[in-house]
């Protein structure tokens, strides 16, 4: 099992590493190749994504990545900037299916900002389309100057669009996903202003027919943001476009206590991954040691599960992780009186020792 190891910036060296640690006390094999990307990568090879970085991961059976970016690069050219690190992998890998899990450990049902009854049990997964919408449409507007800015400009523009294949296939990982959770589907759009939503509705809605055992609902997403914080429990899976899921996955981050714990995964049609946390680089406490390493734990296990085809060992990491907050160890994020802070070393630890 080959597995590219791509720390990347800020917290991200700290959190992948004892992610490592905790790959490595499984009784599997593993071969782990570590290399530089984002503003790392950008400092060394002047590139956030170097060919050999590329190189590495599609060759690899899955990607364990941690994050990118940091302010000092915001006055770079847009394709130099580190995140552009990100949507050259999922462009280059074919990941187009986001799986973010947003799951209340019942330890932590005091964090969130939520009352307890509303957030209790919670398990909702959203599944984000992650190649096409906005975000990948017609270059940006008018006059675009090598830096990405409109200087003088009047006016800008993105186009939004979607395919037929790109909405079937993401539609199918959902419909399958449901299979093996509570068989419930909602669909989120912008139809009723959005040609390219009713298309995505209406697709959709297509594929549903296929699943005769799933029950589809469509939703607005504007209802959708409000309802995440009114009955997020309604929820079971979420299917949505780019941007929107983008938005929505970190709304339902905030209702398990911290975006620190939650993973992500990212997969191809061969099922090959990238997995990460939802979170970002945290340049402000970066280095500091207070950084939480469960999401990247958690994400590891994800690629256990969904590349790796190793779902005892999945399980766990993620029993292992509920032990530890059972003990009651927390970090800065998700400390609150009556818990006992630990720096992120001191958690990765307490997992590994958990196992």
């Amino acid at each position: 099992m080959k597995i590219a190891v791509l720390p990347g910036d800020g917290i991200g060296t700290e959190i992948v590493a004892e992610a490592v640690k905790v790959l490595n006390a499984l009784d599997l094999k593993f071969e782990l190749e570590t290399a530089l990307v984002g503003g790392a990568a950008f400092e060394a090879y002047g590139h956030p994504l170097p060919e050999a970085t590329l190189k590495l991961a599609k060759e690899a059976d899955a990607v364990l990545f941690g994050a990118v970016g940091d302010w000092k690069y915001d006055t770079l050219d847009r394709h130099l900037r580190p995140e552009q690190a990100i949507l050259g992998l999922r462009k280059n890998l074919g990941l187009f299916a986001n799986l973010r899990p947003a799951i209340c450990y019942e330890q932590l049902v005091g964090a969130s900002s939520l009352k307890a009854e509303l957030i209790a049990d919670l398990d909702i997964l959203i599944i984000r389309e992650l190649t096409g919408d906005i975000y990948f449409g017609q270059p940006r507007g008018r006059r675009i100057a090598t830096d990405g800015h409109f200087p003088g400009a009047e006016e800008a523009f993105d186009t939004m669009r979607y395919s037929r294949p790109e909405i079937e296939r993401i539609a199918h990982v959902a419909f399958q996903a449901a299979r093996k959770r509570s068989k419930r589907v909602t669909s989120v759009d912008k139809a009723n202003v959005l040609e390219t939503f009713q298309f995505w509705k209406d697709v959709v809605t297509e594929v549903g027919r296929q699943y005769p055992d799933v029950a589809l609902d469509h939703m607005y997403v504007d209802n959708a943001a409000m309802q995440l914080v009114r009955a997020p429990k309604k929820f079971d899976v979420v299917v949505t476009g780019n941007m929107f899921g983008d938005i929505l996955s970190d709304e339902a981050a905030m209702l398990t206590g911290s975006i620190g714990m939650l993973p992500s995964a990212s997969l191809n049609a061969s099922n090959q991954g990238l997995f990460e946390p939802s979170h970002g680089s945290a340049p402000d406490i970066a280095g500091k040691g207070i950084a939480n390493p469960l999401a990247t734990i958690l994400s590891a296990a994800m690629m256990l599960r969904y590349s790796l085809n190793q779902e005892a060992a999945a399980q766990r990491i993620e029993a292992a992780v509920k032990s530890v907050l059972a003990q009651g160890l927390r970090t800065a994020d998700i400390f609150s009186p009556g818990t006992t802070q630990v720096s992120t070393l001191e958690m990765g630890a307490a997992v590994v020792a958990a196992l």
